[in-house]
């Protein structure tokens, strides 16, 4: 899959709508019982990028955008303004934010996680493409500095570090992130008299696998 490392233009996300989606197989029984399934074990985020458009100059960009991303062709990353950290929106990342493993004292190589938990239920989200230097690091509750301690690639939500954590000890993270994603359209339609009336093209944003 050809993905851009360029975030869509965050002026235009914002006030856009969107969200996780979910993929349930519903089977109803004779008794009246359901048995329910999912073909999905990770949820998918979807998003209306027209929403967020507020002026003729908007237009303009979010073209240029869809043009230099041929369409549906190449995916590029998405700030989702009401879930872009590993904490409450109100709060700033921690290296203590998210649990993303626990030392044997061989792995040095860790995927970024969040885990979204109500309850006893927890759901555990990959996180793929992390902002560059946002990303935090501590093991056992002592930070660790990027560059020195560890390395992030922000292409695969990856971090490495330089020694290996000795066996039980907690490797945690705090972090921004953007959605990868790509258009779901190859078409865009916009007139300037229908722009002024308030009539905003939608321009349907899907959340891919990376």
């Amino acid at each position: 899959m050809s993905f851009h490392e360029v975030r869509f233009p965050p002026n235009l996300s914002f006030g856009s709508v969107g969200g996780p989606e979910r993929r349930t197989e519903v089977v109803t029984l004779a008794s009246g019982h359901e048995e329910r399934n999912t073909p999905w074990e990770q949820s998918r985020r979807r998003y209306d990028a027209g929403v967020g458009l507020r002026l003729l100059d908007d237009i303009e960009a979010l073209v240029a955008f869809f043009e230099a991303r041929r369409g549906r062709l190449h995916g590029f990353r998405w700030k989702d303004w009401s879930d872009f950290k590993s904490c409450r929106p109100s709060r700033a990342p921690s290296p203590t934010d998210q649990l993303i493993g626990d030392g044997d004292g061989e792995t040095t190589t860790f995927r970024l996680v969040k885990r979204y938990r109500s309850g006893e239920a927890v759901y555990e989200r990959p996180i793929a493409k992390p902002v560059a230097g946002s990303v935090r690091l501590a093991v056992q509750g002592d930070a660790l500095r990027e560059g020195v301690d560890f390395e992030v690639d922000v292409t695969t939500g990856t971090v490495t570090l330089v020694r290996a954590p000795s066996e039980g000890m907690q490797i945690t993270a705090g972090f921004e992130f953007d959605v990868p994603v790509r258009f779901d359209t190859d078409t865009i339609q916009t007139g300037v008299a229908s722009f002024r009336a308030g009539d905003l093209p939608s321009v349907p944003v899907v959340e891919v696998r990376v």
